[in-house]
């Protein structure tokens, strides 16, 4: 259990938990003459430390279970109880200081989204009940336990209800069916980012979190998608409607048949919330019965150099590899926020080297960050453990305060795998989100009303042709050039952003920039070599090492040819991933 997997250092325990276990109460579970003691006795058996009961619009469940602790503790009491009742009072009492049972439900919103909500173990039944009539569930169906009540609230205020109630809001198998993350719909785009990225919302539950497929959930929401910047949580959880697994429908799981680890200094709902609430993403894994334990660190790496991560074997001054690990904090700081993991190269191939005086290391990077980063920036640094190796994890939070500058004047952002000076169009824009920052957020309501996220950074327009709509989401365009004097000066639009940066030049541009303005001048886009699907087409593929990019080009009004240079996988979705797909296909037969 999680006493075993303590570490002396943090004084942290890995527990398992399976937050999304139904009950005899839901009126769709498949045991319907299972008892309560079963479940929480095949909880004992999978291993689990914290669960959480979650029947469809109901807590009946969680009343039913307390109801007959409460008569036998009575009947003990009364000196009435029989030889029967008293084991199973004892059972409960048992289990009780093995497991932590948090009570909950499954709340099906507006067109059929499911939203879990989990709250600490003491709160009432009549509390439950009041949070379920706030999101509208009929009150003569309370007690039901179906997956169809009604019109119920939509699912941003769902979240806002459940989260003000003091409860841990959790998107229910956000990549399946009735998620929120919308799966294999091909609309409702602005609905989805707005569904999977609201403040209220805690965490995503997934059903491939396990997975090495480059698309894998989890992936999409680790921060490097430019539609979807907030990185989620994901957790993985059985949804059980059965004590044990269907032995001939295996998708049918039992209690613990998904379950997540989680790092923890205490098992209770307050601290299993609050990790929920932090950007630190290395105290959750899946588990894994039969294999090693879950390595986050070799994930990172599998997943490589990106807009929200980065490696570094040293942290030694010599060689420069401190000044550019601060680069890249600032960076981060100034972008999207991001993780640095120290001791080990993006190669997941390569072993680990590791760090041999780790806390020398972490006093170090703190205290040049508190020197020569302003304004002050907070910083999360942790020792992991990978292929035998120590290494350092350095988590760095979007900024509030930006621009953050190194030795007060150098002032750098993350452009995809590379950390750059900014120039001043990017300056303008981090000054312009500061300001931005500090008036009033939207609310959920507000922003599901306007059927709009939080728009971009404004951005300079002037004499600049708006691209096709539709465009990929990462790379880059050129919108202008023109002579001055002699010199050719470029206006670059950043996919990721919609941000223009104007006056670059060919000894200007970072590496990105000056891929394309070569492109640009010497290898124009012959119509007849492009893969054209409509108006879209694939122009060039590359790859280097673990990076592959894109040049791809979209017919505009007037016939007008829009390139779109260094496309990368975090861009393309929609229509271009069609296109890919097609091109893919195409090139395999």
């Amino acid at each position: 259990m999680a006493r075993k997997y303590r570490s002396r250092r943090d004084k942290l325990n890995w527990y398992r938990i399976d937050l999304h276990l139904h009950t005899p109460a839901s009126n769709d579970y498949l045991e319907p003459k299972a008892t309560y003691l079963d479940i929480l006795r095949k909880a004992e058996m999978s291993g689990l430390d914290i669960i959480a009961f979650t029947d469809h619009n109901t807590v009946s469940g969680i009343a039913t279970l307390r109801r007959e602790i409460e008569e036998l503790y009575m009947l003990e009491q009364l000196k009435r109880i029989r030889q029967d009742e008293q084991q199973r009072l004892n059972e409960y009492r048992r289990l009780s200081e093995k497991i932590l049972l948090l009570p909950g439900f499954e709340l099906t919103a507006t067109f059929g989204f499911h939203i879990i909500g989990i709250f600490p173990p003491q709160t009432s039944v009549r509390e439950l009940e009041h949070i379920l009539l706030n999101l509208r569930v009929p009150s003569n169906l309370l007690d039901v336990g179906s997956t169809q009540v009604g019109a119920t609230v939509d699912v941003l205020t769902a979240y806002r209800i459940i989260n003000e109630a003091g409860g841990l809001v959790v998107a229910a198998h956000a990549n399946s069916t009735h998620g929120v993350a919308m799966q294999g719909f091909n609309f409702g785009g602005q609905t989805k980012i707005a569904y999977t990225q609201d403040p209220n919302l805690h965490v995503l539950e997934v059903t491939d979190l396990e997975s090495r497929r480059r698309n894998r959930t989890a992936n999409f929401y680790n921060g490097s998608k430019p539609e979807y910047p907030r990185r989620m949580h994901c957790i993985q959880g059985s949804d059980a409607h059965r004590v044990n697994q269907d032995p001939h429908e295996k998708n049918r799981l039992g209690v613990g048949g998904r379950i997540t680890e989680v790092g923890l200094k205490e098992r209770s709902f307050e601290a299993l919330k609050a990790l929920f609430m932090k950007n630190d993403f290395s105290k959750t894994r899946p588990f894994r019965a039969t294999q090693a334990p879950f390595d986050h660190v070799l994930t990172a790496r599998q997943q490589g150099t990106n807009i929200v991560q980065g490696f570094y074997e040293s942290v030694n001054r010599r060689g420069g590899h401190l000044h550019a690990i601060l680069c890249d904090i600032c960076a981060f700081a100034n972008t999207n926020g991001g993780a640095l993991y120290v001791g080990v190269s993006n190669n997941p191939h390569k072993p680990a080297v590791g760090i041999t005086k780790p806390t020398e290391a972490m006093d170090l990077i703190r205290s040049e960050v508190e020197k020569r980063i302003t304004p002050p920036l907070e910083i999360q640094i942790e020792r992991q453990e990978t292929q035998g190796k120590k290494i350092l994890q350095i988590s760095i939070p979007l900024g509030v305060d930006p621009p953050y500058a190194i030795d007060e004047n150098k002032i750098y952002v993350r452009d995809e795998t590379e950390t750059n000076l900014a120039v001043r169009d990017e300056i303008v824009a981090l000054v312009k989100r500061n300001i931005k920052t500090e008036a009033v957020a939207p609310t959920s309501k507000e922003i599901q009303s306007s059927g709009k996220a939080t728009p971009p950074p404004e951005e300079s327009t002037t004499n600049v042709e708006t691209s096709s709509s539709g465009a990929p989401k990462t790379g880059v365009e050129i919108v202008i050039r023109e002579e001055r004097k002699g010199k050719i000066f470029y206006s670059l639009r950043d996919l990721r952003n919609g941000n223009i940066v104007h006056n670059v030049t060919k000894k200007s541009a970072r590496k990105l920039w000056q891929y394309a303005i070569k492109e640009y001048e010497t290898n124009t886009v012959d119509e007849k070599k492009v893969t054209w699907q409509g108006e879209i087409g694939l122009w060039k593929k590359q790859q280097r090492g673990e990076q592959v990019r894109f040049d791809l080009v979209q017919r505009g009004p007037n016939d007008r040819l829009h390139v779109y240079y260094g496309v990368t996988y975090d861009g393309i979705d929609g229509m271009w991933q069609t296109l890919m797909d097609s091109a893919e296909n195409d090139s395999n037969g």
